[in-house]
């Protein structure tokens, strides 16, 4: 069992329902927060199924645990969470960044 291509599934779902209710069920901030950590967080599951089957694992996790926390962070705070949550918000992004570039790494010639 592959436990990082099951988080990238459960990952992308996740995306996928807060996209959707960010585009139907939220309004104003909310709904923009929905969508933005739906988008990045669906991308970076791809992404992470991708990196797996290349074989570079590092990547792959820093896209699920950095796509979690940049997404997470932005769906807490459009379900009511205290707003300080926007400053780890880039703690992820810094980690999908890291993953990005540990993948172009991995794959020079």
């Amino acid at each position: 069992m592959n436990v990082l291509a099951i988080l990238a599934g459960l990952s992308g779902a996740l995306a996928v329902a807060a996209g959707a209710f960010g585009a139907h069920g939220a309004s104003g901030q909310a709904a923009e927060w929905l969508k933005t950590g739906g988008q990045y967080q669906l991308v970076h599951a791809v992404a992470a199924l991708i990196a797996l089957r290349m074989e570079t694992r590092g990547p792959a996790w820093l896209f699920v645990a950095g796509g979690a926390i940049f997404a997470i962070t932005l769906y807490a705070m459009a379900l009511g969470a205290p707003r300080w949550l926007g400053a780890v918000t880039p703690i992820g992004g810094a980690m999908l960044i890291a993953g990005w570039l540990w993948l172009a790494w991995s794959v020079r010639g």
